[in-house]
């Protein structure tokens, strides 16, 4: 790879592989590291953004990114998943442009999608204004990961445990609309109701019609998801929602509290639809979804989707 980096052809869409500053054991100074993806996202030449991983420290950026910039640039996509919440969930509201996926990473990106699933990079290259859906596979991965240093010709998700989505609140049909909007609950739960995620001011300039909100957790347990979603809701994170979807997790239950109890008694007093073992989570296969993107949410006794359009 070159100095400027590499391009690679996905799908009609030009990715440029950019060397990245700093490494995982000894990052770059949050300035340098805020001006490389301010550089990135306001370069005409690059289309999307796809991290490999990581993120864990990203909070550090945010002041330091320049938003108005990010805005009046031509909007590219920026995709992942997990700690990149931390930026990939501010970007769609602060910009109103940016258009940002929650999906997976760049590591995740050579697997075979499941069908009824699409990949990011389906996603980023839908046409605007026509709906895409995805139903779920109904299976998912058990706890464990791929050794891709000893098999690096893998291309299939393990899918080997069965599981279908579930109405948490109450039984009923569910048929609701709303603009997307969510994350991983361990880094927004630091954000919501800061300048950076005002999901309030959001929906109100972006989505009169309300949200359709996602929320997903990596590894924490139930009582500190628990807090977290209260927290959040405290905030106004969840104000403007018609309905909530919960990604699957392997994260623990507590002794005396489950995960669906936690996200319950923190989400219950909404009185909306809560719809959970979404695929939009840390448990393969990954379902992407787009902040910003206007959705529709079905869920019935024999068939549950998730409707998606780009405008």
């Amino acid at each position: 790879m070159s100095e400027s980096g590499a391009w690679l052809l996905l799908c009609d869409i030009r990715v440029r592989c950019v060397p990245a500053t700093g490494s995982v054991s000894r990052p770059a100074a949050a300035a340098d590291r805020a001006a490389e993806l301010t550089d990135m996202l306001t370069d005409p030449g690059i289309r999307v953004v796809v991290p490999p991983w990581g993120g864990e420290t990203a909070i550090d950026m945010l002041p330091l990114l320049d938003f108005e910039r990010i805005g009046r640039a031509e909007p590219a996509w920026v995709v992942g998943y997990s700690d990149i919440s931390t930026l990939l969930t501010p970007l769609t509201p602060l910009t109103l442009l940016t258009a940002t996926v929650h999906g997976n990473s760049l590591m995740k990106t050579p697997y075979w999608v499941p069908e009824g699933l699409l990949s990011w990079l389906d996603v980023v290259a839908a046409p605007q204004g026509e709906p895409f859906t995805q139903p779920p596979p109904d299976r998912h991965r058990s706890p464990g990961r791929d050794d891709f240093a000893g098999h690096p010709e893998v291309r299939d998700f393990t899918l080997d445990t069965p599981g279908r989505r579930t109405r948490l609140d109450g039984d009923g049909d569910v048929g609701i609309e709303g603009r997307l909007i969510g994350g991983c609950v361990e880094t927004l739960a630091n954000l919501a109701g800061t300048p950076y995620l005002d999901v309030v001011s959001f929906a109100r300039s972006a989505a009169p019609e309300g949200l359709l909100v996602y929320v997903e957790a990596c590894e924490d347990n139930a009582f500190t998801i628990c807090r977290n979603l209260h927290g959040m809701r405290l905030a106004g994170f969840f104000d403007a929602a018609n309905a909530v979807l919960v990604g699957r997790t392997h994260a623990p239950d507590a002794p005396t509290l489950t995960r669906q109890e936690a996200v319950m008694d923190a989400l219950g007093p909404l009185g909306v639809p809560v719809i959970a073992d979404v695929e939009c989570g840390h448990v393969a296969p990954y379902l992407p979804l787009v902040n910003g993107a206007r959705g529709r949410v079905v869920h019935t006794a024999t068939r549950s989707e998730i409707i998606q359009i780009l405008d």
